[in-house]
């Protein structure tokens, strides 16, 4: 028994630690041969063990009871396609047979496979309106928000990774494996749906598309009931920046009351500490499979557990820290500004409406179409007299093309940016072999040199413009109108209005 709980205490740790790599470990100790049924025979132990610590935790009963707030429970959910294993047949072998199951993991992969029948998954069909912009259309910019037909996985793959749903404090609460797919609708649908019969109404749950899941989630059986029970989604801190201001201002928790400073991002903590099962669990059964990232999780939770305590006074003292901080520091801003409060929602709600209001800019093609259009016209209409150069019409529709062209220039130097930081994130990880990264480096050259030609182009197009505040670049992607005398648009108004929502957040976290 103490070698079977050594056993288990060293692979949580160390998820690379092998059953394998134990009972080489004993037979050095011992003195004796090694032989491969060993591993045989230590796994159907550790087996037994598991699963009478199973039916100890089973039995232990949680507490109930807590202050009510505007959000009775938060969540994040998010999948991971790093946990993949492999079909045992893909090497011309017979499949191992093992009948043994986890109860509750298969129980949740049957009500997913349920919720796929029951609903449409064609996200990129459901979110997609005429009255939305394409560049507000946050299903364009995210894989897993796009249709099923861009969510495949290799067939030599069984399972193709796993979906949790983590409280906000990290602790695991539900979790699923995606079969033979990618992130698909029906892993959130159901895990919303279990969510809800246990948990019940004024729940929040942060996903890294929960603006255009929720669309889905709207139309699906489940919608009634979420609306019932006052779900809401919302998108993570982190993701967030990513999606465009519009979205932001409805889906960022700095603008959702109730969510304190709650980040929406422990799926990406988890996994960062989860990817190093993958070796151990690629080619091993489904039951032990299933054991692995069950112990794996088990130990997680009660690490998590342990700190609680200093988790929670590190989030009281941030958010005392930054009533104190922000609080001074916006009275200063307000009495430069001669501002209230109040106009800081009135700001908000500007802006709101502001980005409502923006259509589509026309592309290059129709621009070149308008043209050709306007030619015909002109002769067919016996128009003489056309702009000339310097006339009013002609200096705002010129510098109407050189913004289109400044934003063109801006959106290929955000992306090969953004490429670059991922790419730097990869040379970093653990595990990177010395080719790869030598591939990697190869990459980064050629972006460096791809990110300095889109600068250079950027500098040049934006040499044509009169200098403009671009504090967020979605607030002029797509507007022909000067915004600029307005309140909202300035820095300063900009940055108070930050602070007072960051105050906001920051009472709630106390409360």
């Amino acid at each position: 028994m103490t070698t079977l709980a050594v056993y288990q205490q060293t692979h949580r740790t160390c998820p690379q630690y092998s059953i394998q790599v134990q009972c080489k470990s004993l037979c050095h100790l011992h003195d004796i041969l090694y032989q491969p049924y060993f591993n045989t025979q230590f796994s159907d132990a550790y087996d037994v063990y598991l699963e009478i610590l199973h039916h100890v935790d089973s039995l232990i009963k949680a507490l109930e009871g807590e202050h009510p707030l505007a959000f009775e429970w938060l969540a994040t959910i998010d999948g991971s396609n790093s946990l993949k294993r492999w079909l045992s047949s893909i090497y011309g072998t017979s499949p191992r047979n093992d009948s043994r199951t986890y109860p509750q993991a298969d129980e949740f992969q049957k009500g997913a496979q349920m919720q796929s029948k029951e609903h449409n998954d064609d996200w990129e069909d459901v979110i997609q309106s005429e009255s939305a912009p394409a560049s507000f259309r946050c299903v364009d910019c995210w894989q897993n928000a796009g249709p099923e037909q861009r969510k495949c996985m290799f067939s030599i793959f069984d399972e193709s990774g796993i979906f949790v749903t983590p409280c906000r404090h990290r602790i695991i609460l539900l979790a699923c494996n995606m079969v033979k797919s990618g992130e698909l609708a029906k892993y959130p649908l159901a895990i919303i749906d279990h969510l809800l019969n246990v948990y019940g109404k004024n729940r929040g749950v942060a996903y890294d598309i929960g603006c255009a899941f929720s669309k889905t989630l709207n139309i699906s059986s489940l919608g009634p009931r979420t609306r019932a029970l006052n779900f809401r989604m919302m998108v993570g801190a982190f993701h967030g920046h990513a999606h465009n201001r519009r979205c932001q201002i409805d889906w960022h928790p700095l603008y959702i009351e109730g969510t304190g400073h709650t980040e929406g991002e422990g799926c990406e903590h988890i996994f960062s500490l989860s990817n190093e099962l993958a070796r151990s669990t690629r080619h091993a059964s489904p039951f032990h499979r299933h054991q692995a990232i069950e112990q794996h999780f088990s130990f997680w939770d009660e690490d998590k557990y342990v700190v609680l305590s200093t988790f929670l006074c590190n989030h009281y003292r941030e958010a005392l820290t930054a009533v104190q901080t922000l609080s001074a520091e916006l009275a200063t801003l307000q009495s430069v500004l001669n501002i209230s409060n109040t106009d800081f929602l009135h700001f908000h709600e500007q802006e709101h409406s502001y980005l409502d209001g923006l259509k589509e800019p026309p592309l290059k093609d129709q621009l070149q179409n308008a043209e050709a259009m306007a030619l015909h016209l002109e002769i067919q209409l016996g128009i003489e007299k056309r702009w000339e150069i310097g006339s009013e019409h002609y200096n705002r529709f010129r510098q109407e093309a050189s913004l289109l062209n400044y934003q063109t220039a801006l959106d290929e130097l955000e992306q090969l940016i953004v490429m670059h930081l991922f790419e730097l994130s990869m040379l970093s990880l653990s595990g990177t072999g010395y080719k790869l990264r030598q591939q990697i480096s190869k990459a980064l050259q050629c972006c460096s040199e791809a990110i300095h030609n889109a600068l250079s182009q950027y500098n040049t197009q934006a040499a044509a413009l009169v200098p403009l505040f671009l504090g967020e670049f979605d607030l002029l992607r797509q507007s022909c109108s000067d915004i600029h005398s307005l309140d909202w648009t300035k820095p300063a108004h900009h940055e108070a209005t930050a602070k007072y929502f960051k105050i906001q957040r920051a009472h709630e976290e106390i409360q």
